[in-house]
């Protein structure tokens, strides 16, 4: 049918070419033309006839095949659905006998846990009663007890917290009486540190203290006139070793105990009452003492070479060693203008502990010389022990080679009385036993 109508198509495109070109050739004679065509025509329309009648049964053709095939489909579809909803019938009636079967099970396995459950609960029950009932009689006997040993310990505490009450009471009246003489004792101390010479000695006491506890007593000295042609005497000074052996050629470091417990005390109360111009005017005083005592010490006491070109202001009191200590500025001008340093008890023990160190190590410096001499000495004397040992190696190898010739006669005699007869042996022993007497 696509071949018949395409054949159409190329006739009808040639005869309207080939008209175009009869057109512009007029003069042609076109009579047995027009015929052809004509009659090509008349073929045309013959043929769009039957093409035309050919597509409406084609149509009418596909229609009935379709209206088949729907009718099929639908016959299909139909016997698909009855077929799908059977089956679905039919499992749903399966599960409705699977679900019948398993509520029947679960039924059965329902009463089956609640008769175990309830001879579970009872087994329990009872369980639980006969704990309890256990539990009830040992509490009972636990409580017995308890009350037994609570009431005896309580006894027991109670006495003991009367009499520890009583004691403690005694010991407060006697802290109480110790407070009293305590009290009794500050007042006295205060007026003694009233005192400045009184003053003086405490803290010249201390310092004598700390140098007794941890230096040696040949390693200080005490009251020492530094220089010849003056009267002055350091209350301390420690011994640096020198190049000899001798008292005169240690170098002294001087120590000199200060306590301006006037001008620390004004500055104290200043600071309690808040009052900043007493305050101010209390630190100018005691900078101004501390200065002044830092100036007697370096006039009177340091004097080199004899003694170090330093020395030390011993303050008794940690307070007023902090109360100085923190003024770096009036730090510094002690150390520069009068090559004095400030120390306090902790700081001061801290150095003598230092300066032993230093002591031990020279010592050990100094000793380590003898101790290669005597190490010299040993080997010489291992030296000669070891000659001694050549001799007696010698003489033992002597004494060997003898045993070994004694030996040797040995077996030469024992060979040649090989010969002779032998005695019994109690009759060889009475012999040897009648003439020990004479040999004797």
């Amino acid at each position: 049918m696509e071949i018949i109508l395409i054949i159409v198509l190329i006739l009808t495109a040639a005869v309207f070419v080939l008209q175009i070109w009869l057109t512009k050739r007029g003069s042609v004679d076109l009579s047995p033309l027009a015929g052809k065509l004509d009659s090509l025509q008349g073929l045309q329309e013959r043929t769009d006839r039957s093409v035309r009648d050919e597509i409406a049964g084609f149509r009418a053709e596909i229609q009935i095949r379709a209206h088949q095939e729907r009718a099929e489909l639908a016959s299909s579809l139909k016997s698909f659905g009855d077929s799908v909803q059977k089956s679905m019938a039919e499992i749903a009636g399966l599960q409705r006998c699977q679900l019948e079967g398993f509520a029947a099970q679960l039924s059965v396995l329902t009463v089956t846990n609640e008769q175990k459950m309830d001879a579970v609960r009872l087994i329990v029950d009872e369980k639980l009663k006969q704990i309890q009932e256990d539990n009830a009689r040992q509490l009972d006997r636990m409580r017995e007890t308890v009350d037994e040993k609570l009431q005896g310990t309580l006894e027991k505490r109670l006495g003991e917290s009367f009499k520890q009450v009583s004691e403690r009471l005694e010991l407060v009246h006697q802290g109480l009486g110790d407070m009293r003489n305590l009290a009794a004792g500050v007042g006295d101390l205060k007026k003694v540190l009233t005192n400045i010479k009184t003053r003086g000695t405490w803290g010249e006491v201390q310092l004598g203290a700390l140098l007794a506890e941890i230096l040696a007593p040949e390693q200080y000295a005490k009251n020492v006139r530094i220089q010849e042609h003056s009267n002055e005497a350091v209350e301390f000074a420690i011994k640096l070793p020198g190049q000899g052996e001798q008292g005169g050629e240690h170098v002294l470091i001087p120590v000199d105990a200060k306590f301006p417990v006037e001008d620390y005390q004004r500055l104290l109360s200043a600071q309690e009452n808040a009052d900043a111009g007493a305050a101010e005017e209390a630190s100018r005083l005691l900078e101004t003492r501390i200065k002044k005592e830092a100036k007697d010490i370096f006039s009177k006491y340091i004097s080199p070479p004899r003694t170090t070109d330093f020395g030390i202001m011993f303050l008794p009191s940690e307070g007023l060693y902090a109360e100085v200590i923190r003024r770096t500025a009036l730090v510094q001008i002690l150390q520069r203008e009068y090559h004095v340093v400030v120390s306090g008890p902790s700081t001061f023990a801290a150095f003598l502990n230092s300066l032993q160190m230093g002591f031990r190590s020279l010592a050990i410096s100094k000793r380590s010389g003898e101790v290669w001499k005597v190490l010299g000495e040993i080997k010489t004397e291992f030296d000669k022990f070891g000659l001694t040992l050549d001799a007696v190696r010698k003489k033992l190898e002597q004494a060997t080679n003898s045993m070994d010739d004694v030996q040797k006669k040995s077996r030469t005699i024992q060979r040649k009385l090989r010969s002779v007869q032998d005695l019994p042996g109690s009759a060889a022993k009475g012999l040897i036993e009648d003439q020990e007497p004479e040999d004797a």
